[in-house]
This record gives C-alpha cells, structure tokens and sequence, in this order.
C-alpha cells in the first residue's frame, strides 16, 4: 500500500512507516495531514484520490540541509558573487493511509531508552577524589630567556 502526496511545490511516494524530509512545514502541533494524487491499494491498482482519503504523518524532527554555494560569474567583466544557501527542512514519519474506509498505519516505534547514569563509589575518600581533580605540576621548567646581546656603536 502507498500513496503520493504532494508537499512543498513537490511529490513523494510514501508508504505507512516511511520518513520524508519535506519543505518546513509551518505552525504544526506534531501531526501533519497531507494532499493525495493518487493511491494504491492492496490490489496494486493505483486509483485517483479522492475526498475520503488521508493520509497523516508525524513530525520527528526539524533542521537545515546541507549548504549549497550559488556562484554567478560573467567572463571578461570582473563580475563573480558568490552565496551560500542552506534550505529549511521537516521530517515527518507517514503513520497513516486511509482509503475508501480501510486504514492502513504504520507500526509503533520502539520506546527511547532512559540513558545509563554513572554512579560515584562512596568507597573514595575526599581527598584522594580531590588529588584527581587537580591538575598535576608541569614536568618541565621553562627554558631559561637569552640575554639580549649589546649593541656596539658602529664606526662612521
């Protein structure tokens, strides 16, 4: 089962559990709902969408792409600009598909697991835990400054 859908002037095939970076995808509260061109069911029959079809994703996450350099150059006129160009994006997981009644959604994400946090032996005493935290002396001295030789007075 998958759909096409339209986002930010472009087309995706999607399928339920997919993750599709979009164009940044303004004022959401984490579900997204998206235009679909055409639909293809379990049959593999690929049908005109119509009013009863959904389909719904789930923000994950926002960012910036990579940077893309825009040079314009005119030969012979001394003429070269160069910019930078970094294009907003939003990535969005498809959660469902819904046609003509049926519903078909993506599968649960595992949950995140609590980070690991490292316990301090209580076994170590305070000062040897201090002598850890201080930094140790410099092994080596500084080299000793040379003496900046006398100028003679030159002879006319």
């Amino acid at each position: 089962m998958y759909a096409v859908i339209r986002a930010g002037g472009k087309q995706f095939r999607v399928a339920p559990g997919d993750v599709i970076r979009v164009e940044k995808v303004a004022g959401t509260d984490g579900v997204v709902e998206f235009p679909a061109v055409a639909v293809s069911t379990t049959d593999g029959q690929i049908d005109k969408a119509g009013d009863s079809t959904r389909v719904v994703g789930q923000v994950m996450s926002e960012g910036r792409g990579a940077k893309i350099l825009v040079f314009h150059y005119k030969r012979k006129k001394q003429y070269k600009k160069l910019r930078g160009h970094r294009q907003d994006f939003t990535a969005v997981r498809i959660t469902e598909i819904a046609v003509d009644g049926q519903s078909f959604k993506a599968p649960e994400l595992p949950a995140k697991k609590a980070p690991k946090v490292k316990k301090v032996a209580a076994a170590e005493s305070e000062p040897e835990a201090e002598a850890k935290t201080k930094p140790k002396a410099a092994a080596k001295k500084a080299a000793p400054k040379k003496a900046a030789k006398k100028a003679a007075p030159r002879k006319k």
